[in-house]
């Protein structure tokens, strides 16, 4: 994809100021709370409906909430835990929850009390678990019933939580001690937050970032609120469509920046109804499309492409919007999805879990329909495009490094126990600016177009996976002696990690011994192939060391000179790593 001819021409434009090289958005800048002392709970209830509308409702067994019941439930369960557990201003909390209406509930009861919320995926490896208790070393978890044969011994309480709040098993001591918390006397609205103001930290939401190993994206009460703000809301104000009249399908994962900006925040401001799902599945998916009338469908690439290869082709009457964004998608995905729904409006966003899912939206209600542009910069957001090599702003029409900045890029990076910063990393805090890592271009109308990335994560579905995660695990296998993971471009998935190992001399080591391996480590799914799957190889005499996905082309190219002089080995058939897959 190249830039329009019109950007390259530099014109006078609104959005672009040549003298600074600065990229502001297009639409006017809102006003945010000034209060320092104000938090998120308290902020998001002077916006919740107060009648007795569905604002959640469980898709499998059709249990609701509603304004007034999860306003409750919320001051209830922080009052037992800050009063029960004492859990307060200081207090980290793991969050190893599938979706389920007890997700948003515990969510924001933790940051009620003052303390600051970290999530973590549930179908997590116990290895996986067991590194991020020992990174967080929170003061209480609050896991699935689901996943209590998977904890380890643990230093801090536990509680057991059910995915609605209609169950309960008295023989099962933890449950029902979830069930005494929301017992507790509701807090107040001077209790809720106490202590507590915007800058303070909220919440630590794990990403790969650029580089190297999963670090803490460390988010504040302020930057959620810009959130909800500047992305909910305001996109909401767009159309004439009264939002409590939506129903929203929550397909994507909570623990996530996106599922949890949408269906644990900032959807709930808006009185409409969200209908989760456990877990996505086609055939569930669009029953319950059908059963609720859903109308919004906020969803990654390989949900509309399971959604594309149904069998007959889908019927969804109701949905009024499709909006994608956590990975790039294809043009080939974009016009098949418009010519099987030619009713729906369908966007792209920008955002990433160090902006608070914040950055750019697509709005088709004017003249233009860039389908496969991620939007305009959301309002209060600014942006620069800085060239590679010498780092000056570059002008509309060119591709260069994305540079974010505005109320909601998070306060700093934590990798380890005690919130220490990465100073290494791409995050310039003197001045507030993001560095995404992302190759990108505006053109003449104002409009991103993300083109590539120079960060060295893999995108799977969606999910970041940093390549040093998965050398670590690969690394301490007796038979491997060096190891370089990077990835390859698939259809479905976006990208698939691909990992080449050293084997010992003399090691027979197979394939299907190191996936046995890596499947024992870290969170893998199905398998597939595709007619240009990798290969799992190795080298015996020679090594490459390569760091990941940004010099993957020269690794490729080194394999495939290779293997024409025979000096290297194809130890099984096409494979892949799949990690996170939610599908």
């Amino acid at each position: 994809m190249q830039p329009d001819a019109a950007a390259t021409a530099h014109p006078s434009l609104s959005f672009y100021s040549a003298a600074t090289g600065l990229y502001s958005s297009l639409h006017p800048p809102l006003p945010l709370p000034s209060d320092p002392s104000l938090s998120l709970v308290p902020h998001l209830f002077s916006h919740l409906p107060l009648h007795h509308h569905s604002l959640l409702v469980d898709a499998p067994t059709a249990a609701t909430l509603s304004c007034a019941d999860f306003r409750r439930l919320v001051s209830s369960l922080a009052a037992g835990l800050r009063r029960r557990l004492h859990i307060a201003r200081g207090s980290l909390v793991l969050l190893l929850l599938p979706n389920s209406l007890t997700f948003p509930v515990a969510f924001l009861a933790v940051l009620a009390t003052g303390a600051v919320a970290t999530t973590m995926n549930p179908s997590s490896a116990p290895a996986e678990i067991a590194a991020r208790l020992r990174d967080t070393a929170p003061s209480l978890v609050l896991a699935s019933t689901h996943n209590a044969a998977k904890l380890p011994p643990l230093a801090a309480p536990l509680v057991l939580v059910p995915d609605t709040f209609q169950q309960q098993h008295d023989d099962d001591q933890f449950d029902f001690f979830f069930h005494a918390l929301l017992e507790t006397d509701p807090e107040t609205p001077v209790e809720m937050g106490v202590g507590v103001g915007q800058d303070d930290a909220a919440a630590v939401l794990y990403s790969s970032g650029t580089s190297g190993r999963s670090k803490g994206v460390v988010v504040t009460h302020r930057n959620l609120i810009a959130m909800v703000e500047l992305f909910v809301r305001f996109e909401a104000s767009q159309y004439t469509r009264p939002a409590r009249d939506n129903v929203y399908l929550a397909a994507l994962p909570m623990f996530h920046v996106y599922g949890l900006s949408l269906f644990a925040v900032g959807l709930l401001s808006l009185g409409c109804t969200v209908v989760v799902m456990r877990r996505f599945n086609v055939d569930d998916a669009v029953k319950a499309i059908r059963k609720y009338k859903v109308t919004h469908l906020p969803l990654v690439p390989p949900i509309m492409s399971a959604l594309l290869r149904a069998n007959p082709p889908l019927e969804l009457d109701s949905l009024l919007q499709v909006s994608s964004g956590a990975a790039p998608l294809n043009h080939t995905l974009i016009h098949h999805f418009l010519h099987a729904f030619p009713h729906v409006d369908f966007i792209q966003g920008y955002g990433m879990t160090e902006s608070t899912a914040v950055g750019t939206r697509g709005f088709n209600t004017c003249k233009h329909k860039k389908y496969a542009s991620v939007g305009l910069l959301a309002p209060n957001m600014h942006a620069k495009i800085v060239h590679l090599e010498s780092g000056s702003c570059l002008p509309p029409g060119s591709y260069g490094e994305l540079w974010l900045h505005g109320p909601a890029i998070m306060k700093e990076f934590c990798f380890v126990t005690g919130y220490l910063n990465d100073d290494d990393d791409a995050f310039t805090r003197k001045d507030g600016w993001l560095r995404t890592g992302d190759i990108a271009y505006f053109d003449s109308d104002g409009y991103l177009f993300i083109v590539g990335r120079l960060k060295d994560t893999i995108k799977y579905k969606g999910f970041q996976i940093a390549p040093a995660d998965l050398e670590a695990v690969l690394i301490r296998h007796p038979e491997i002696i060096d190891v370089a993971v990077t990835s390859d471009e698939d259809e479905e998935a976006g990208e698939i990690p691909v990992a080449f190992v050293v084997r010992k001399s003399g090691s027979t080591l197979s394939c299907t011994h190191v996936m046995e391996y890596v499947a024992k480590q870290v969170r893998t799914r199905r398998s597939y192939t595709t007619q240009h799957s990798p290969y799992f190889l190795a080298w015996e005499h020679y090594k490459i060391i390569i760091t990941a996905s940004a010099q993957s082309a020269f690794l490729l190219a080194r394999v495939s000179n290779s293997s024409k002089n025979g000096s290297l080995q194809a130890l099984c058939p096409p494979v892949q790593i799949n990690m996170a897959d939610i599908s």
